[in-house]
């Protein structure tokens, strides 16, 4: 029998380190796949299509839309973001655990319709951190990080509504925390019991 695999959301501010350490999970963690959405923001000088993200227009991201081809999305900065559910649903079936990077808008659309969802919300160990983080990315004019800043102690109050908290104070710890929420899940009883069934089978003959 094949497991259905777990769905993860993993929300932060920007400049949290949230890409940086599901990456380095994904890498470390086999059967453990990152969700790309499609996005409507510009990509940025490091980024590759299909790798970081789909990117796609406005007038395309609503023709997905009309057809219902997103499990969630949401907008921010200005910039649509959203989830393939053909893809998801895919690579669940199969009992790939699948990771989605999105905010906590696009977590709480996730929760509603697949209750069974795991969220994490990754937090700074202080807002003198975060922008630091901003600023050293490069990526981002001073007005841009400042309005981020500006929306990020907004964004870190929702960390409430998630299942698991980590704070990215020290980045080799997070990434073990984030594992250990990985294997957590796997190791449930219902789980291995799918998992796990010839070898309970015959344990109990």
């Amino acid at each position: 029998m094949t497991s259905t695999g777990t769905l993860y959301t993993v929300s932060a501010p920007s400049g949290a380190g949230k890409t940086s350490l599901v990456n380095a999970l994904a890498a470390r963690c086999g059967g453990l796949k990152v969700s790309i959405s499609h996005t409507t923001r510009p990509m940025r000088p490091a980024e590759k299509e299909g790798v970081n993200y789909h990117f796609i227009s406005k007038s395309v991201f609503a023709e997905m839309l009309g057809r219902a081809e997103f499990l969630e999305h949401a907008q921010v900065f200005g910039n649509l973001y959203g989830t393939s559910s053909v893809w998801l649903e895919g690579q669940l079936g199969r009992g790939l655990d699948v990771i989605l990077e999105i905010d906590w808008q696009g977590a709480r659309q996730v929760k509603q319709l697949l209750p069974e969802t795991q969220s994490v919300f990754i937090l700074p160990p202080s807002q003198q951190a975060l922008q630091q983080r901003l600023s050293l990315r490069g990526q981002d004019d001073p007005a841009i990080i400042e309005s981020r800043m500006s929306a990020a102690v907004a964004e870190m109050s929702h960390y409430v509504e998630s299942d698991f908290l980590v704070i990215n104070k020290d980045f080799d710890q997070a990434l073990d925390e984030l594992q250990s929420i990985i294997v957590c899940q796997r190791l449930r009883t219902l789980r291995q019991q799918t998992v796990m069934s010839s070898t309970l089978e015959s344990l109990l003959k």
